[in-house]
């Protein structure tokens, strides 16, 4: 039921998980910033990270966790809630070397909210390093 209730809106958060990925994979960290709803909070490795725009470039240096990625990509994404303005969604992602062999794969939580007209990144919670 709410699936189809908020067809919209569901549609437009996974709009921008698809930007969020195509902007990453690009490089393109405007683009990058643009997928999301400032501030933005990220937690992994039992850290709360909050983030405003221009501050979570770590995939950009290609250091550290990412010193072998080269590209990411979804392998699921499923509808856990949603409402006129926010979507919850259960995600897997893995990120890839440049011969195509898999780094590693990350099960995921992102809340994607509409504020101010726009779809963006609010929350993610990942077992990503």
């Amino acid at each position: 039921m709410t699936e189809t209730k908020f067809k919209a809106e569901i549609d437009a958060a996974m709009q921008c998980l698809e930007n969020f990925i195509a902007a990453m994979n690009a490089g393109d960290t405007e683009a990058f910033d643009d997928c999301f709803n400032f501030p933005s909070v990220r937690l992994a490795s039992n850290t709360l990270l909050v983030f405003e725009r221009g501050r979570d470039k770590t995939w950009a240096t290609k250091s550290g966790a990412f010193s072998e990625w080269v590209r990411s990509g979804w392998e699921k994404r499923d509808i856990l809630h949603a409402g006129a303005d926010k979507v919850h969604i259960n995600t897997r992602f893995a990120r890839y070397r440049a011969d195509g062999s898999v780094i590693g794969a990350f099960d995921s939580i992102y809340i994607v909210t509409l504020e101010k007209g726009h779809w963006g990144i609010k929350i993610r919670s990942s077992f990503a390093p």
